[in-house]
C-alpha cells in the first residue's frame, strides 16, 4: 500500500497531538523558591545573619522518567557574610510501581527521621528550624545513598523504612556507608475534622567521630555561634540518635483551606559522643508548636524549644544549654506566596550568641509547586 504526500500530511497531523501529549507528560517541572529576610541582629545556633539577606532559595526540576521511576534535581542558593553557596541538595531517583506497596529511593536526598528532616524548609510555619534539629541535624540532613519504604496493608496509615548513606553530611570518617536509619510513623483520621501522625527514628553514625579535633581546638562555631566551614553537618553528634514526634490538626469539616489547627512536638536525643562520654553526657532537645490558621490568608503561631549537650574535651565535658521561644504571624495572599513576621527570644547557658531578635520574611514560589505533606 502506497499512500500519498496528502494522506502522509494528514496522518502526521492526526498524530501530532498525542506525540505532543506523550513528550509533554515526560517534561520537568520546574519550580522556584525565593527566600529572602530581614534580621535585627545574630542568635546562637542561626545560619541567619544580621541585616538583610538571601536565605534557603531554591531551584527544583522533577518529571517522571519512564512508567517505573522518576527523578528529582534541586539545587539551593544561600548568602553567608557576604558569599553566595550553591549546593546540590538532592539528585534521586524514585520508583514509581512496585509490588507489595514498596518504594525505593536512590542519590542524593533528605532523610525521612523525624517530622521535619524529610519537609523542604520553605514549608516550614517558622523562619528557622527549631534549635533541636540546628543543633543536631545540621538543620536538616540530607545525604548520598538508598532507601526502601514499605506501606503496610493495614486499616491506618504505617509506613516503615529503612536507609544507608554515605555519612558525608553528617560527620567526616572513613566508613563507606557511614551512616544507618530506621523509622517508622503511623497516622489516621480521629473524625472528619481531625487526623494524627506519630513517628520513631533511630541514627546509626558509624563514622569515627573525626570532628572531635576540631572542636578540641575550637573550630567549629565562631563568635556568633556560626560554623565556620558552614558544614550543613551537626555541631553536636553521637554514635546513636533517636527522635520521637508526635502532630495533631485540626480543621472545620476538614477544609484546611479555610482554618486550622496544627500541634506539633518531637524529642531528639543522642548518646555516645565520643570514648570517654558516661551515662550522663549525652545531647537532648525538644519543641513543641502550636500554629493556628484563623483566616485563608493568615495564621499565628508559637513554638517553644529547649537543648542541653555536652561539648566534649577529650575526656571532660563543658554542659551547655539554650531555650527559644518564637512567635510568628504569617500573611498567605495565596499558596505561592508568604510573608512572615517572627519574633525570637533566647536565653542561653555556654552559648555567648543567645539573644532576642525580629525577622521579616517573604517566601515567593513560581513555576510548578506541589502539595506539602502531611
Amino acid at each position: 500500500m502506497v499512500l500519498s504526500k496528502y494522506r502522509l500530511s494528514a496522518l502526521a497531523l492526526a498524530i501530532a497531538p498525542l506525540v505532543s501529549v506523550q513528550a509533554n507528560e515526560f517534561n520537568p517541572d520546574i519550580s522556584v523558591v525565593l527566600d529572602g529576610f530581614y534580621k535585627g541582629n545574630n542568635t546562637a545556633l542561626s545560619e541567619r545573619e544580621e541585616g538583610f539577606g538571601l536565605g534557603h532559595t531554591e531551584l527544583s526540576l522533577s518529571a517522571p522518567v519512564d512508567d517505573l521511576f522518576e527523578a528529582r534535581l534541586t539545587a539551593v542558593l544561600e548568602e553567608h557574610e557576604g558569599e553566595t553557596e550553591l549546593e546540590l541538595e538532592e539528585a534521586f531517583l524514585q520508583t514509581t510501581s512496585m509490588p507489595l506497596n514498596l518504594g525505593v529511593r536512590g542519590g542524593r536526598f533528605l532523610s525521612q527521621i523525624g517530622y521535619l528532616n524529610s519537609r523542604h524548609l520553605h514549608e516550614d510555619d517558622f523562619v528557622e528550624r527549631p534549635a533541636a534539629y540546628r543543633a543536631l541535624l545540621g538543620i536538616h540532613y540530607f545525604d548520598t545513598g538508598l532507601r526502601l519504604n514499605a506501606l503496610l496493608p493495614v486499616p491506618f496509615f504505617w509506613q516503615i523504612g529503612a536507609e544507608a548513606f554515605d555519612g558525608g553530611n553528617f560527620s567526616e570518617g572513613e566508613e563507606d556507608i557511614g551512616v544507618y536509619t530506621l523509622n517508622t510513623r503511623i497516622g489516621g483520621d480521629i473524625s472528619a475534622a481531625q487526623s494524627w501522625q506519630a513517628g520513631l527514628s533511630y541514627l546509626k553514625n558509624r563514622q569515627l567521630h573525626a570532628d572531635e579535633e576540631h572542636e578540641e581546638e575550637g573550630e567549629h562555631e565562631d563568635e556568633h555561634g556560626h560554623d565556620e566551614d558552614h558544614g550543613h553537618g551537626p555541631e553536636f553528634t553521637g554514635e546513636n540518635l533517636y527522635i520521637a514526634d508526635l502532630v495533631w490538626k485540626w480543621s472545620p469539616r476538614g477544609n484546611a483551606r479555610d482554618q486550622q489547627v496544627v500541634l506539633s512536638a518531637e524529642y531528639l536525643f543522642a548518646d555516645d559522643i565520643n570514648e570517654f562520654a558516661g551515662s550522663g553526657d549525652n545531647h537532648e532537645g525538644w519543641y513543641a508548636s502550636a500554629v493556628y490558621q484563623f483566616a485563608p490568608q493568615w495564621s499565628a503561631g508559637v513554638r517553644y524549644g529547649e537543648i542541653d549537650v555536652s561539648e566534649p574535651h577529650e575526656d571532660h565535658f563543658d554542659k551547655r544549654s539554650l531555650q527559644e521561644t518564637d512567635v510568628m504571624l504569617a500573611w498567605s495572599h495565596s499558596h505561592f506566596s508568604t510573608l512572615r513576621l517572627q519574633y525570637t527570644h533566647q536565653d542561653g547557658n555556654g552559648f555567648d550568641a543567645a539573644d532576642n531578635t525580629v525577622m521579616l520574611q517573604y517566601l515567593m514560589t513560581f513555576g510548578a509547586h506541589g502539595s506539602h505533606a502531611y
